[in-house]
């Protein structure tokens, strides 16, 4: 499969073409097609490019100095669900570190220039503790919230979407309990309700039944399972500006897909 390679840079390109040459050369059976972005100065032309990737499944591997434009191509990467390589980033902050001194004379530029590490690591740390409704009075803290009966893919996604530097917090609906009080003073783009059929539902269930050794009680049971989703659907329907979305034989690639394009449509979150 050809795969698609942005090289962004303000100068030349020449230093990230041959970065990705060399690397290339561990890789023998894949065929890339790269296209050169040379004197990429303006957001104008780093939203431009993200387009272009969005729109190919391409990655961007970029030398930009400007931190500025270094950010904004990692905001708006993450968005859009294109995967970004910062390669003169992560070696500014080497250096600076090393050479205690930093072009601009702020403190914290280490950490800045690390953004998407500390990003990355800050939202793990974020989905492991707001899994399966721990914390919730820290949930307006949250960029994305999910809701959703046991076994919809609530806990995969929250890891998935945490490790492109989302902040994921998600909320179990269990039949006869309400939602914690939170949810509802959240702006709505935020909650994202998930939802399956319920025959689908009672196969993944019984998966899990077995792996506990049938002790779950009618956790399986399709007539309990179709109670549990009906309840689920009628707090889905009540709140209108929530996003709904059938996960069913879909893989967690998918689903996160739809939820970043939702959320480029409402504008609610970069």
């Amino acid at each position: 499969m050809l795969q698609h390679v942005f090289i962004v840079s303000d100068g030349t390109g020449r230093t990230a073409q041959q970065s990705l040459k060399a690397a290339l050369v561990q890789f023998e059976f894949v065929e890339v097609e790269p296209f050169l972005r040379p004197n990429v100065r303006t957001e104008h032309q780093v939203l431009e490019i993200i387009d272009e990737a969005d729109k190919i499944n391409g990655l961007i591997i970029h030398t930009l100095v400007s931190r500025k434009l270094r950010h904004l191509i990692l905001r708006k990467g993450r968005l859009h669900n294109v995967r970004t390589i910062d390669l003169m980033g992560p070696l500014l902050a080497q250096l600076s570190h090393h050479f205690e001194n930093t072009p601009t004379e702020k403190p914290g530029i280490f950490h800045k220039l690390n953004k998407a590490y500390f990003q990355r690591i800050e939202a793990i740390e974020f989905a492991l503790r707001h899994d399966d409704g721990q914390h919730v009075e820290e949930l307006d803290k949250a960029n994305i919230v999910l809701l959703g009966v046991s076994r919809t893919f609530k806990t995969p996604l929250s890891v998935y979407m945490a490790y492109k530097g989302w902040r994921v917090a998600n909320i179990p609906i269990i039949l006869g309990f309400p939602i914690p009080d939170i949810v509802f003073k959240l702006p709505p783009e935020r909650i994202f309700c998930l939802t399956t059929f319920p025959s689908r539902l009672v196969r993944l269930r019984k998966v899990r039944d077995a792996h506990l050794g049938g002790l779950t009680g009618n956790y399986s049971e399709l007539l309990h399972v179709q109670e549990e989703l009906n309840y689920a659907n009628r707090i889905f329907r009540l709140y209108t500006d929530w996003t709904v979305i059938n996960v069913t034989n879909k893989p967690i690639e998918e689903i996160s897909s739809e939820i970043l394009t939702d959320i480029r449509k409402k504008g609610g979150i970069t």
